[in-house]
């Protein structure tokens, strides 16, 4: 083994909620590294507004949750995986406690539970609109404490390496000195989020490319339901900027949804109103767009007491109040954008792959608890679950001795340093304006026609960039983001049908018998 080969017995590749509180569990057994592409562990789930999912009322019951949970699923949630889910959530929430995680409470001492589109009770433990920063920052100050745990910040994974059938661990770009080191390690773990990067419009941070599921899909791993992007109604309008997701506990607390014109239009579309699942309120936003010609729809909660307001929904206000909108006073623009991958590498709900001692867990990973359609919240609560149960199966694998496999150190060939750096930029704003135009809230067959046709040449030019020259954060990236545009048009391609939060146009119809759709290829080289 080389002496530049970074060795433990657990490679976690990614740092929100999933990675961060499996590496906790499985660290008083073993040496954990977890390899984050930002500083400070950038994640989806610092930005996760609402809350977390759990039974904690005496008026709720997990009966209940479980029901909300499949009809938002659309008959393409696992019963079983759900069930299981919903009856740990709170005895995994409570653990976030015991760490540190300071939820908001009422008067009396009880968690201030919030209501969220698709859900009949409330259940949202939450830290008013900061929950997911607020768990992250627990985390992480855990995680810093843990002598068996060591950090890469600031590192990127390009490649898993798998070798007879068995994963092995990983090639790792070292983004500060520009050099690829060999991560191995005895077992792997993706948690490396979603890929809402590859939407022109979406809530996620930058680091949101897709990077797990391509990695998986080239190392032999089945990828499942990848059609199945989440759209989040309401997003704050602002042209050529990041947009800001404004949580659906506004939504929940009463706020209500109007065109430019102060109409309010939810009650032609569902009977929930501003709380119907959030495939409905997106394409109902969207649909009002289109008829209208607006840029946005407005989401008004100023009619609720302004304390209030302020007080539960702190990180909106201050950052609608930089924009210059005073949310006690104003109505908030929105717009959908793309938020959550429901599909992702297909793994039970230990975590395994079809990929042997390759692991996935949060929202790389395809349980099938959400089936067709996320119930609002239940993204952290399978974080959890799935994190808890992917430990307890990996202390019981590393008790078989699982040996090291170590791999030969990257060869860069011929590669050079790219000339124009302007190719990545032109071909990652193409990516996502296609797949926003041809594979968004609304789909066809002649939209998808375009876009498949489209990501074949941009696969061409991409997979020659990757091969010629230098390997940089931007270019590992793209490759990533042009595979997932790929598996995400294929997946979209193969459902003929409409079904929760895919809505085709020309299969306007639900088939009556729902199943999976599943892509794989065989293993391909380890670059």
């Amino acid at each position: 083994m080389d002496a530049a080969d970074v060795v433990s017995d657990v490679l976690v590749i990614g740092s929100g909620i999933a990675g961060l509180s499996f590496a906790l569990k499985i660290a008083d057994h073993a040496q954990v590294v977890i390899v984050t592409k930002k500083e400070k562990a950038e994640s989806n789930t610092n930005y996760a507004q609402g809350g977390i999912a759990a039974v904690f009322s005496p008026a709720d019951s997990f009966e209940n949750h479980i029901r909300d949970t499949l009809a938002c699923g659309n008959g393409l949630s696992k019963r079983n995986v759900v069930e299981k889910i919903v009856r740990e959530g709170p005895a995994r929430v409570q653990e976030l406690m015991t760490l540190g995680v300071d939820f908001s409470r009422r008067a009396t001492g009880e968690l201030d539970l919030g209501m969220e589109s698709g859900h009949s009770k409330r259940r949202i433990v939450h830290a008013k609109d900061l929950s997911g920063e607020e768990i992250e920052d627990v985390l992480l100050n855990a995680i810093s404490r843990h002598p068996a745990i060591k950090l890469f910040e600031n590192h990127i994974a390009i490649n898993l390496v798998v070798k007879d059938s068995q994963c092995g661990g990983c090639y790792v770009l070292d983004r500060e000195n520009s050099t690829i080191r060999n991560f191995v390690a005895k077992v792997t773990v993706l948690a490396a989020g979603g890929m809402g990067r590859v939407y022109l419009h979406t809530s996620n941070p930058d680091i949101a490319t897709g990077d797990g599921i391509a990695m998986a899909y080239r190392a032999g791993a089945t990828i499942m339901n990848m059609e199945f992007t989440q759209f989040h109604p309401t997003c704050l309008y602002r042209p050529y900027e990041t947009p800001f997701l404004i949580s659906e506990a506004l939504r929940g607390e009463g706020a209500i949804l109007q065109d430019k014109r102060e109409r309010r239009f939810m009650d032609h579309y569902h009977s929930m109103k501003e709380l119907a699942p959030r495939d409905v309120v997106a394409r109902a936003i969207d649909q009002e767009l289109k008829k209208s010609g607006d840029e946005y729809v407005l989401l008004d909660v100023s009619f609720k007491d302004h304390q209030f307001i302020r007080s539960r929904f702190p990180g909106i206000y201050e950052k609608c109040l930089s924009f210059g909108i005073d949310i006690t006073k104003d109505p908030i623009p929105v717009v959908p954008a793309a938020h959550y991958c429901c599909g992702g590498v297909k793994a039970t709900i230990v975590g395994e792959t079809d990929v042997k001692n390759l692991f996935a867990i949060g929202e790389t990973a395809c349980t099938g608890l959400h089936g067709a359609n996320r119930l609002a919240s239940n993204s952290l609560l399978e974080a959890l679950v799935c994190a808890d149960h992917a430990a307890e199966r990996c202390k019981r694998l590393l008790k078989e001795e699982i040996p090291l496999q170590p791999f030969a150190p990257w060869e860069p060939g011929e590669a050079v340093d790219i000339d124009e750096a302007v190719v990545i930029t032109q071909n990652r704003d193409e990516i996502r304006r296609l797949m926003w135009n041809y594979v968004g809230i609304v789909r066809s067959d002649k939209r998808l026609t375009r876009a498949k046709k489209r990501i074949t040449l941009l696969q061409q030019e991409i997979n020659q960039y990757y091969w010629d020259f230098i390997l940089t954060t931007d270019l590992v990236e793209l490759r990533n983001m042009a595979l997932v545009a790929e598996l995400i048009i294929d997946s979209a391609m193969m459902r003929k049908e409409s079904r929760g939060i895919h809505y085709f146009l020309d299969y306007p119809e639900k088939l009556p018998v729902a199943r999976d759709t599943l892509l794989r290829k065989n293993v391909s080289s380890s670059r």
